[in-house]
């Protein structure tokens, strides 16, 4: 990128902030209104302005994924207004970025490369000067498959991490194990603070860079070990031992400062991940300090500089933190009380807590982020999230809750056309991906898309969705294609007898596993469907196991998914083409790594030969998570056409 790219792109935050400014530090997303004519698809496919802002350990800057003409960047932008650096990483795939100090982060990067004949996924961390003026390469030429493994970063001012990677990419020669390295981001020189030891792939550090912790497996990842030291002079011993898909290991997520202290995330008495105390001495867990009860926790908020507890991340209706730290419990609260009619979250804050940038919004809007500081106490804006609809708030959403057929409890997040009388609506159910995952009210550009054009949307929180605790979770176990669709027909049946919808006017659409149950509903339960539209979908789960299966531990890959689905071809589409009964559309990108093309294009052909309603779009560059606004846009496009089609408003 040139001066004139970076110029432009300062220009569009510089907008950004100018709109947000209009409304002043009392900022509030409009009210609900009717919005008779259906806004462009290009406004839903607009890529976030920002993606992840994270604040230098200073609070001068703050790195992000930046959209730059309909694709994705890293930036690093100073807060007060100068010059914004772009960091391309070409045909690499951007996977984290840290700040180390205030010059230097590190990047996470991965690449598709040939290996005598195969493709192989590698990773690889980068070393950058916040300014742009320096790009170090932070593995050495040694480096094999993995590479891109952080463990800890310096909080000394220092440029320093510990970086685990391999040195071979087989398993019978001793650097297939990574090795842990002292690296110096600003030169890119090692120092080997830990050789690699069979079995062991994931390493843990202290806060104070200790590697205490690994975690080690045999080959195929059905066995696995927890190894710790009490300090970095101790040997490592085995600690725990796991076996089988429903045995896990006790890790610590978080090393106290105080000695022989952690943090782990374990069960409670009903099931529901929680936060405990945790002696590493004895290796038992002690006082529980957080559950929120119906829901697990997602983890601790940990502040990465004095590695104490700050709060713990939990979605119930959807994702918030709770502080518990008086300090960040009270900003929280503050900065709350200056945005009136929204939500606001703190996403990221410099190492003495005084600047904090915050995201403002709810899930009828795709909101801001702003940034405070503690000095002049402002909150001011400083990126809109959708360029276009700024603060204003479209479609209304809610949880609702309803019974499945054997009586199960679940929840769904319903989204209503603004303006519509909330009755007999065309509906769109919209299973989510995973299934290891969850819907919440948060904003869902596919989900408000569609009510803008007057359906009703459902997003059905499935058994064997998380969040919900570990028994709600099991009982996915066996029931890919089965009772796991009996639940999303299930929630159709529920809003048809509140009345809400049309149960004759119905399409479900989905994207990976949600696409998969897409295309399930189209095989097994046409009748209930007029249509089904399947983004990046799985159609065959046979293939899928064995596409994985070429990733190291795979065969614990396999027994994992053999439970979810013990008889593959009774419940892949792929092998039913003659039993749909319902139009299909397909959406598949060529360079997706997460699930192949091929399960679409297979599954196109035998529809195409079974001479069914059949629509099939290539994307040529697009992946599975839909990095360009380009796909995004032909996406919503073919939908939009689709739908019209064959469910019509």
């Amino acid at each position: 990128m040139g001066a004139d790219d970076m110029a432009k792109i300062w220009g569009a935050l510089a907008v950004a902030t100018a709109a947000v400014a209009l409304l002043g530090a009392q900022a509030q997303p409009q009210a609900s209104v009717a919005t008779p004519v259906a806004l462009d698809a290009a406004v839903f496919a607009e890529l976030p302005m920002l993606t992840h802002p994270a604040l230098s350990p200073d609070g001068k800057r703050f790195a992000a994924q930046l959209a730059v003409r309909g694709q994705q960047y890293l930036a690093v932008v100073a807060i007060d207004g100068g010059a914004t650096q772009l960091i391309a990483t070409g045909d690499a795939d951007l996977n984290w970025w840290r700040w180390v100090n205030d010059e230097w982060l590190v990047l996470g990067v991965s690449k598709a490369i040939s290996f005598r004949g195969d493709q192989m996924y590698i990773t690889r961390a980068i070393g950058v000067r916040a300014d742009g003026g320096k790009v170090v390469a932070l593995n050495t030429h040694e480096t094999a498959q993995l590479g891109g493994q952080l463990l800890w970063t310096a909080h000394d001012g220092t440029p320093r991490i510990l970086l685990a990677a391999q040195t071979s990419v087989y398993t019978s020669e001793r650097g297939f194990w990574p090795q842990v390295d002292e690296v110096d981001v600003s030169t890119g020189k090692h120092r080997m603070v830990l050789g690699g030891r069979e079995g062991v792939m994931d390493w843990y550090a202290d806060g104070a860079g200790v590697v205490r912790m690994g975690i080690g497996s045999t080959d195929d990842g059905r066995q696995r070990r927890l190894l710790y030291r009490a300090d970095g002079h101790s040997d490592f011993r085995v600690v725990d031992r796991a076996k089988g898909i429903h045995d896990d290991l006790l890790v610590p997520s978080l090393f106290l400062p105080e000695s022989g202290k952690a943090l782990v995330v374990q069960d409670d008495d009903k099931g529901f991940a929680s936060l405990w105390e945790f002696d590493l001495a004895t290796m038992q867990t002690g006082k529980r300090l957080f559950g929120a009860p119906g829901y697990d926790i997602a983890g601790p908020m940990v502040d990465p500089v004095r590695s104490t507890l700050l709060g713990v991340q939990v979605t119930e209706h959807r994702t918030a933190i709770y502080w518990s730290d008086p300090a960040m419990a009270a900003l929280k609260k503050k900065l709350a009380g200056m945005v009136q009619g929204a939500q606001v979250e703190i996403a990221s804050f410099s190492a003495d807590h005084s600047v904090v940038i915050a995201k403002v919004g709810d899930a009828s809007a795709p909101g801001a982020y702003f940034v405070y500081r503690t000095t002049d106490q402002l909150f001011q804006p400083l990126a809109m999230n959708n360029q276009t609809l700024k603060l204003r708030r479209l479609h209304p959403v809610k949880t609702i809750r309803y019974k499945a057929r054997d009586g199960l409890e679940m929840e769904a997040v319903l989204t209503l056309p603004s303006g519509s009388t909330g009755k007999n609506l065309p509906l769109i159910l919209m299973p989510h991906g995973g299934p290891s995952a969850r819907d919440d009210e948060d904003w869902d550009w596919w989900a408000q898309f569609v009510a803008d054009r007057g359906y009703a949307v459902i997003q059905p929180n499935y058994r064997g969705s998380t969040g919900y605790g570990t028994a709600f979770l099991r009982k996915g176990e066996g029931q890919w294609g089965l009772a796991m669709q009996d639940d999303l027909n299930d929630a159709v049946t529920a809003l048809a007898e509140q009345g809400i919808a049309d149960p004759k006017r119905v399409c479900v659409v989905g994207g990976s596993y949600g696409g998969y149950a897409a295309l399930r509903a189209a095989q097994r339960d046409g009748k209930l469907f007029r249509c089904a539209v399947s983004f990046a979908g799985v159609s065959d789960l046979g293939r899928m196991v064995g596409y994985d299966s070429q990733f190291l531990f795979g065969g614990a890959g396999k027994d994992w998914m053999k439970a979810q689905a013990p008889d593959f071809k009774a419940v892949s589409p792929l092998y039913h083409p003659g039993d749909f009964s319902t139009p299909v559309l397909l959406v598949h990108g060529r360079k997706d790594r997460r699930v192949p093309f091929q399960q679409s294009k297979l599954m196109a052909e035998r529809l195409q030969a079974e001479g069914k309603n059949v629509t099939f779009i290539e994307q040529p560059e697009g992946d599975h998570f839909f990095t360009r606004q380009e796909d995004r846009l032909s996406f919503l496009k073919a939908l939009e056409a689709f739908l019209a089609k064959y469910n019509p408003a």
